[in-house]
């Protein structure tokens, strides 16, 4: 390269150069100029999105493209409460987007910034403008005749939420309140931050007056609206979920949750699908009707494909629930249909008032399980669910499958099954409860309604006062089969149709207003569990019956002597030897017909046994009619002759210790007592007019075959 040629291209490099550096020191000496247009650009834009008025403080580049702004405010024109405010916003502005006249913003950081949300009790608030749509809007029309369309307001407020997260993100010191009328919720941010994605930060949670210290992590995607988090409680301590202990008084907590969304489809006919999954470590319930302890799930998560419409709720084919080692596959469909006829006050399709509001939902629900190890099985189940059964040990494998379908305009409809599959099962180690103790003499300890103790005493041979099945007369056994479990010697355990219509009935009431227990059922219910009615407690009974019954762990009639054995009879008379002391003073082998329908009507109300007589001892129209009913079914049956049927009385000769407290009066006069006349009620089975009746619980027993005491007694379907 020749010296001139070098000179020429210095001199090209050095005017190259020079305006590089005048129109750098254009931009410099201008970019202010621009900014402030750029951010009245900013202010134009959001006002004429959203119905606020935007103020932005002085800003200055302290960098070649970054912007600070010293205050900004944001205010609804509805409502002078302001929404937001900053002390300081920080941003990195695109240069070629300032000069183009669109600036682009990224990178925002917010510090002392204070976001609040007030709700006044006339309905008026300072926030909902950000999910509404605006007047200028084109409308679609939508059918909201048949209730509210559920896919269109969660894809409402996801967009809404998704929109409204940047894309880089650095907030210091951001506190966040709610107030309303009903709640009230403070979050306090030291740090959130949105980098490329990713989400870190910690907060402080005070909602409800419940406080929760949690940290945050996880990715977003606000163009796909997909999202990866976790939350997680600090310092050790488990996230307590506020509102759901204020309006159901449950306490509800986890030490980590992460939810994942993957997709989202809103359908042309307002359908919206929502796939993701969601998993909980640690996971706590506690709620008085569910249990009286802690319900705890160690591990846990759901693959759920949710679909939601118009008033509708739906969990799909291909959710998937993992329980610990154990999956299910669960279909939900939830519908509010129309009601047929509302009356407000009065009974709606046999609601009671207090549920009215269940009127119209529809559900139907099938869970299928795969085929699990028998171990797995007993170590997925919740922890403090199953106590007697923790550490149980066992061989082949199980399957378990549930079906509901449920229609609250026509509860008498409703259909149930559930059940385990067993493949080669065997118990190999009992866990916290020795079941086999059935089969040997053990210490029984009977408790009052108080939960408190009244006696211990051993059933078994040892017990002067014990009872063997050979020496309970066939009258006694076959009336209380008959009056309490029909089936007793045949089925597996339970009664379909008893429990499925006791499960109407305490939908329709709202409470565990009657049992439907079978026998089995009472005995495990007495011998290996507490008295208080829990959802847990039910499932725990169901689950140990269905192991001694389907194991063959205890005969038929060694289970029929224990609960005649223990069963309560009348205050503080336990035992069927105890019940024919006090009634009759009689040993339980001399009882006779009579003096069996009587014990076998009482128990289901064993303190309420004087209901049934007036102060003469002369028995009432419900008693005479059940103690007729039980013996007509049992003659049809053939335990007993009908000519036995046909000379039964409707008089109990009370000898025992029972009969100061019965008889309470004497006539002048002798009375003539017309028996009550069977013939005149249709046959009923007695299964389908009891329900199947409820457990012999000392004195908590809620079955119809005697009225409470100091109540009129009036036999069933008639005035």
């Amino acid at each position: 390269m020749t010296p001139a040629t070098k000179k020429k291209i210095g001199i090209g490099l050095g005017i190259l150069a020079a305006l590089l550096l005048l129109g750098l020191g254009i931009f410099l000496f201008k970019r202010q100029q621009l900014l402030e247009y750029a951010l009245q650009q900013v202010k134009a834009k959001v006002e004429r999105k959203y119905p606020v008025v935007l103020t932005l403080g002085p800003a200055r580049f302290t960098d070649l493209n970054t912007v600070q702004l010293e205050g900004v405010s944001m205010v609804p024109t509805a409502t002078p409460d302001t929404l937001l405010k900053a002390q300081v916003v920080r941003a990195s502005l695109s240069v070629r987007s300032l000069f183009a006249g669109r600036p682009v913003f990224s990178n925002l950081e917010i510090n002392n910034a204070r976001l609040t949300a007030r709700k006044a009790r006339n309905g008026q608030d300072n926030y909902s403008f950000l999910y509404k749509k605006k007047k200028n809007q084109p409308v679609v029309p939508r059918d909201t005749t048949n209730g509210t369309n559920y896919g269109l307001l969660a894809n409402q407020l996801l967009e809404a939420t998704f929109d409204n997260i940047p894309e880089e993100a650095d907030f210091q010191n951001f506190l966040v309140t709610y107030r309303s009328p009903r709640h009230e919720a403070t979050l306090n941010m030291p740090r959130l931050a949105i980098e490329d994605g990713d989400i870190t930060g910690q907060l402080t949670a005070v909602i409800d007056s419940v406080e929760n210290r949690m940290g945050v992590q996880g990715r977003i995607d606000a163009g796909d609206y997909e999202v990866d988090a976790q939350v997680f409680g600090l310092d050790r301590r488990p996230v307590v979920l506020p509102y759901v202990q204020r309006r159901y008084g449950a306490r509800v907590q986890f030490d980590t949750i992460r939810v994942s969304l993957s997709e989202k489809d809103l359908s042309g006919d307002d359908e919206l699908t929502v796939k993701g999954t969601a998993s909980a470590a640690n996971f706590i319930v506690n709620h008085p009707k569910l249990s009286d302890s802690d319900v705890r799930f160690p591990r846990g998560g759901i693959d759920f494909v949710m679909r939601l419409g118009q008033a509708s709720f739906a969990l799909e084919k291909g959710t998937r629930v993992l329980l610990n080692k154990m999956e299910l596959f669960p279909e939900l469909s939830m519908r509010r249909l129309p009601v047929p006829q509302r009356v407000i006050g009065k009974e709606i399709n046999g609601l009671t008032s207090r549920n009215q509001l269940l009127a119209g939902v529809q559900v139907k629900l099938n869970v299928e399980s795969a085929e699990t190890k028998a171990n797995d099985f007993f170590a997925s189940l919740p922890e403090g669910m199953f106590e007697t059964l923790e550490g149980t040990q066992a061989e082949g494998t199980l399957k378990y499958h549930l079906m509901a379908d449920l229609d609250m305009n026509k509860l008498d409809s409703l259909k149930f099954d559930s059940g385990l599959q067993a493949t080669q099962f065997r118990i190999t180690r009992f866990g916290r409860e020795n079941l086999d103790k059935l089969n040997q003499e053990f210490p029984y300890t009977a408790y009052n309604d108080k939960g408190d103790s009244v006696k211990t005493f051993m059933v078994g041979s040892s017990n002067p006062e014990f009872t063997p099945y050979n020496e309970v007369p066939d009258y006694l056994k076959y009336a209380i089969m008959t009056a309490e479990d029909p089936r007793f010697m045949t089925h597996r355990g339970f009664m379909e149709k008893a429990l499925v219509k006791s499960a109407i009935h305490d939908i329709k009431e709202q409470r565990f207003a009657r049992g439907g227990s079978t026998i089995s059922m009472q005995l495990v219910k007495n011998v290996f569990l507490t008295r208080k009615k829990t959802l847990v407690r039910k499932a725990e009974e169901a689950l140990i019956v269905w192991i001694i019954e389907n194991t063959r762990l205890a005969s038929k009639e060694r289970m029929f002597e224990v609960y005649l054995n223990i069963i309560e009879w009348g205050p503080k008379i336990y035992g069927v030897h105890e019940a024919a002391q006090f009634y009759f003073d009689k040993q339980p082998s001399n009882l006779n017909l009579s003096e069996s329908l009587f014990l076998a009507s009482i128990i289901p109300r064993p303190k309420s046994y004087r209901a049934g007589f007036n102060q003469y001892g002369e028995m009432r129209g419900a008693a005479r009619y059940f103690h007729r009913l039980i013996a007509q079914l049992m003659a049809r049956k053939g335990y007993i002759s009908q000519s036995e049927y046909e000379s039964l009385g409707s008089s109990v000769n009370f000898q025992g210790p029972a009969r100061q407290y019965i008889v309470r009066a004497t006539r002048d006069t002798v009375r003539t007592v017309v028996a009550a006349d069977s013939s005149q009620y249709e046959p009923l089975n007695l299964i389908d007019l009891l329900g199947g009746n409820t457990a012999p619980d000392a004195g908590a027993n809620t079955g119809q075959g005697t009225p409470p005491e100091g109540q009129p007694a009036t036999p069933p379907n008639k005035p």
